[in-house]
């Protein structure tokens, strides 16, 4: 009788046998009271005006002046998307057409395109061993004579070798822009990202660390000639920071450029938001340190990488090891999921798959390393009201299928 329980205990969910969690995964609700009472407060400033909320306003003023403040300085602009964020920054840069500009290997098609609309040719570097991001010798490996930009993405929450990636770009007159999209708040031996390049890009919708509401992004720049440039661009070419500008009269914008705006009441999303930004990062930080103890503890094939106290999670990957497990990493990941674990069981973000872009790529380049960490990992989704019982779930169902795989 007992074995006959061990038995049904121990049946995957895919087979008949109950989840390991009956419930779903807890909902983040990003859009809290304070969000809330946010949204309310940029009508009532408004309706006291006899208006209704626009953009480029008093809200947009504080926030983007409360981004720049939490980086230290500098200055930011609050824009539509993380799409339009990138496709702004590489604009700003005005390189000459046809450029090279070496790009992460893992990334969202939004990086992509944002270079390949400039007029610009994408250049793809892999990925350190064993993880998704850059580091100095892959970027130092794919620069040639045609290089004028790196795009650097700081993928799933940690930082890449940023620091020395962009001492090497300056050698070689390479500008640097990175892409914070996933990973607010996140640190280079002590230093924020988004710093180091001359110009960043970072996403604000929904799921990410930090909001300004569904949709949003900020192109953020300590360069005072090249955030000019970048407003203009986000703008249809107006030149906003003349004192002699004149919004009604377009003989003064200064090239065509697309209407790429946020708006009031996403950017008092955006403040409420920023303020509770360190709260949200470290318990996410929670989440994943207990989960990553948990596999350790359980020594079950399936493995996360431990974070670091500069790390801003975003999603957590958790890797098989194929010496343990009979199975591959997204069958692995099916079966966690019908568990009752939010996952994706298969990242399909490796850039050199994408049958649309490779003839805008400059070669047919293999990016092996970040293959080979794609294949054997999925994703597991996370926020930050994710709590003890979450954890224990997590590993629980992680173990559970890994016994039934056991190489």
């Amino acid at each position: 009788m007992k074995k006959s329980k061990a038995s049904n205990r121990d049946t995957l969910a895919i087979h008949g046998g109950a989840p390991v969690r009956a419930t779903p995964m807890p909902p983040r609700f990003a859009l809290g009271p304070a969000e809330e009472k946010a949204i309310a407060e940029a009508i009532a400033y408004y309706r006291a005006r006899g208006l209704d909320p626009g953009y480029q306003g008093h809200f947009e003023d504080l926030y983007c002046r409360a981004f720049a403040d939490f980086h230290g300085g500098g200055h930011a602009d609050a824009v539509a998307s993380g799409t339009a964020a990138l496709y702004v920054a590489v604009a700003a840069l005005e390189l000459p057409k046809g450029a090279e500009v070496v790009v992460s290997p893992i990334t969202d098609p939004g990086t992509l395109s944002a270079i390949i609309l400039n007029g610009l040719t994408p250049r793809l570097a892999d990925s350190a061993p064993g993880g998704f991001n850059i580091d100095a010798e892959r970027f130092r490996a794919r620069v040639t004579a045609g290089t004028r930009a790196v795009v650097v993405v700081h993928a799933f929450g940690q930082a890449t070798d940023i620091e020395a990636i962009a001492v090497e770009a300056k050698r070689r007159d390479i500008r640097v822009v990175e892409d914070c999209s996933q990973s607010h708040g996140a640190r280079r031996r002590g230093r924020l990202i988004g710093t180091f390049g001359e110009v960043a890009a970072f996403s604000t919708m929904y799921r990410k660390a930090h909001i300004t509401g569904a949709c949003g992004g900020v192109v953020y720049s300590r360069d005072e000639e090249i955030f000019h440039r970048a407003l203009a661009y986000a703008d249809r070419g107006k030149p906003r920071w003349r004192d002699d500008f004149d919004d009604r009269d377009p003989n003064q914008f200064l090239m065509p450029a697309l209407n790429l705006h946020s708006d009031e009441i996403s950017c008092a999303i955006g403040i409420r938001s920023l303020a509770r930004m360190a709260d949200t990062i470290e318990r996410r930080r929670r989440y994943v340190a207990g989960v990553v103890d948990g596999l350790a503890k359980a020594d079950c094939g399936c493995t996360a990488h431990r974070p670091s106290a500069e790390d801003s999670p975003f999603v957590l990957p958790a890797f098989v090891d194929p010496a343990r497990v009979s199975c591959d990493a997204e069958t692995f990941a099916g079966a966690v999921a019908a568990e009752g674990i939010g996952l994706n069981p298969h990242y399909q973000y490796l850039v050199a798959d994408w049958p649309w872009l490779k003839p805008h790529l400059a070669d047919g380049f293999e990016t092996a390393n970040a293959r080979a960490a794609r294949d054997r990992s999925f994703n597991l989704y996370l926020n930050e009201n994710y709590g003890a019982a979450e954890v224990r779930d997590t590993v629980a169902a992680i173990a559970k299928v890994a016994r039934h795989f056991r190489a």
